[in-house]
């Protein structure tokens, strides 16, 4: 049997697609060759490619106004990219500081035009995350960008913002998770690694309309139209990444969609969320308002259990429940293919290390 993965990301998948994908490795169809062997060229590989943008599109009720980028380099190259692109003359591009992402956001950011930092949260340690009302966005501005779920710290804006400016986000974390308007966002980007399938994929999704304002001078691997008019492929896309996040969405749409997903998400973060509250051993230092239902982090009332806690939970096959670095103690990670189950057991183990040790 599997254990229970509650990495941050690489993440857990479905047991259903790996499985779907073990027995179609050596040979895919009656092609002789396996996906990875083949032309992202092929009229085959066309067709997986074309099948996952679609159920993407469908999933996300993506409207005509954007289009959808498979992509490499992660959301950290586009740190970088959104700004190479974006940016003014004469402007400046807001940024909202709410944990370590949007931090490494800006930095990058900062190499390339001018930042305004126009709301953050550090003060308090990256506890909370700023109020909408209170983002002080520029006149001349080129673009707001913010990070709705920070996966280190587990702080999330879950309303998108009403701005009268290009808005762009890093949904890494959280894309999948619930349904989105998509149409409230320029660009929207995330790395494939929590919610859609292995490393290594970059999903974007960009206004149309926004994309006609790209810097023209760049050379065209960094340019998103060049890109989509190669249907994603300009060079050799991560086609093992893709293939598999084709699996993963045909999983979510026969699951049942991103409401039902949505239901399960918010039912599995409120049942972890209502043990802690309830106990005298766990916290959770996040405003309750901000807490993410993807990454829950937890603290236990004696740091110096912190070791025992993850040598005995790893024992009985709950995983990569080791806080981030930067923050110490615990965190589980809840995407959508961990189920209630995997929850449910690591509450009772929770409960059980409470009773021999709190």
């Amino acid at each position: 049997m599997r254990k229970w993965n509650f990495c941050a990301g690489p993440a857990v998948i479905s047991e259903e697609v790996l499985s779907e994908v073990r027995d179609e490795l050596l040979e895919w169809g009656d092609s002789g060759m396996s996906i990875m062997e083949m032309s992202h060229r092929s009229k085959i590989y066309d067709g997986v490619a074309t099948e996952a943008k679609q159920d993407f599109i469908d999933i996300l009720k993506v409207p005509d106004s954007h289009d959808v980028l498979f992509l490499q380099g992660g959301a950290t190259h586009q740190f970088s990219m959104v700004p190479l692109n974006f940016s003014e003359p004469n402007s400046q591009a807001d940024y909202v500081l709410s944990g370590s992402w949007s931090k490494k956001a800006i930095s990058e950011a900062s190499i390339l035009t001018q930042v305004q930092t126009i709301a953050s949260s550090e003060d308090k340690k990256f506890t909370y995350a700023p109020n909408v009302d209170l983002w002080n966005i520029s006149s001349d501005v080129s673009y707001v960008h913010y990070c709705p779920n920070e996966t280190i710290q587990g702080v999330a804006i879950h309303n998108a913002p009403e701005v009268n400016a290009p808005l762009i986000a890093d949904m890494s974390s959280v894309i999948l998770s619930e349904p989105i308007d998509v149409s409230k966002f320029s660009l929207i980007y995330a790395g494939a690694q929590k919610n859609i399938g292995p490393a290594g994929l970059t999903m974007v999704i960009i206004s149309k309309d926004f994309m006609d304002r790209e810097n023209k001078n760049l050379p065209n691997i960094l340019r998103y139209s060049k890109h989509a008019e190669s249907d994603s492929m300009l060079n050799t896309p991560p086609t093992f990444s893709w293939y598999m996040a084709g699996k993963v969405f045909k999983w979510i749409k026969t699951s049942g969609g991103l409401e039902f997903f949505k239901e399960q998400n918010h039912k599995k973060a409120s049942t972890l969320y209502n043990y802690i509250d309830n106990s005298s051993f766990y916290s959770n230092p996040v405003r309750i308002e901000n807490r993410s239902i993807m990454n829950v982090p937890f603290i236990l009332a004696d740091n110096n259990l912190d070791s025992l806690f993850l040598e005995e939970s790893e024992k009985i096959g709950l995983l990569n429940l080791k806080g981030h670095r930067s923050v110490g103690g615990m965190r589980a990670s809840i995407y959508n293919a961990m189920p209630l189950e995997g929850v449910n057991e690591l509450v009772d183990f929770m409960k059980i290390f409470e009773a021999k040790y709190g």
